[in-house]
């Protein structure tokens, strides 16, 4: 069986409540040994989220007045994301060059933060009774690219809860 959440951009910028507490069920009362955080080729949250972060910098930059959508406060909290996005990848990345880095980043990111934000799933994954993988879904050809465990795992699990993104790096 599978249990599936989606929302746009795998977000988990935040400790929501139905993500998190989803997952706490399913970990718990149904017993899952496996949670995969699955992002996809050509996430358009992703693009925002990019475009978001580009545009805040050049409004800095400029010092103009910054003029913010309900949207672009959406994608606000995966702005981040693609600004270490960028920070990775060579200077000079073109827009979307940093958009499809941030999709495996953003899994990344919101493994570690499941992992800050619920005590439950942290102890599972602790104890060894659950594993968590990231993967990235390519939406043209299917395949799926399985990433692993968060490379930081292990560190993750011994801060515990409260520790903070920038702390993690994720």
């Amino acid at each position: 069986d599978v249990f599936v959440l989606r929302n746009a951009g795998n977000t988990l910028s935040h400790a929501e409540g139905s993500v998190v507490g989803s997952l706490e069920y399913c970990v718990g009362h149904l017993g899952a040994k496996l949670l995969v955080v699955l992002g996809h080729t050509k996430c358009g949250a992703m693009a925002g989220a990019t475009q978001v972060m580009l545009n805040e910098k050049t409004a800095a930059a400029s010092g103009a007045p910054k003029k913010v959508t309900t949207l672009e406060k959406l994608l606000a909290g995966l702005a981040p994301v693609a600004a270490q996005a960028q920070q990775e990848l060579p200077s000079g990345a073109s827009e979307a060059e940093i958009a499809a880095k941030a999709i495996e980043v953003n899994v990344f990111a919101g493994m570690a933060r499941l992992l800050i934000y619920s005590e439950p799933v942290r102890e599972k994954v602790k104890s060894g009774d659950v594993q968590l993988h990231g993967a990235v879904y390519d939406i043209v050809t299917g395949e799926v690219k399985f990433l692993g465990q968060h490379p930081k795992e292990k560190v993750i699990l011994a801060m515990g809860a409260g520790s903070t993104d920038h702390a993690l790096g994720a």
